[in-house]
């Protein structure tokens, strides 16, 4: 049973930084892309970032374009999203996700497998 674990939320002012982890078991993701996406109170989820199995394809959604670095370790199979100079409306709870496939996506529904969430709370 493939398991998706996300560890690194919190609490921090605005203009901190943050390292979000997300520790897959259950399978490898092999050539399988893989992403992140959040989720303010009333509001639909949106897309983060995303990375190829490789590490060498990165996209960037442009509210966090040069302060978000997406990153993988594929021999420990797990995901890392570290967050710097954050603001409060990045205030929001955190999904990582996994494809089976290999082509990088935006789209939530393009991903099979998600964790639990963390949240993470940016005060001014």
């Amino acid at each position: 049973q493939v398991q998706l674990v996300e560890s690194g939320g919190g609490l921090v002012q605005a203009g901190g930084s943050l390292g979000l982890s997300c520790a897959a078991s259950g399978r490898t993701f092999d050539n399988c892309a893989a992403a992140w996406f959040r989720q303010a109170p009333g509001k639909e989820r949106e897309f983060v970032s995303t990375i190829s199995w490789s590490g060498t394809t990165t996209y960037y959604a442009n509210s966090v374009k040069g302060r978000f670095t997406i990153s993988r370790d594929n021999a420990k199979n797990t995901l890392y999203l570290q967050m710097n100079s954050l603001k409060p409306e990045d205030t929001a709870v955190y999904y990582c996700a996994f494809r089976r496939y290999s082509g990088v996506m935006y789209r939530a529904g393009d991903y099979d497998y998600w964790g639990q969430g963390t949240q993470v709370t940016v005060s001014s």
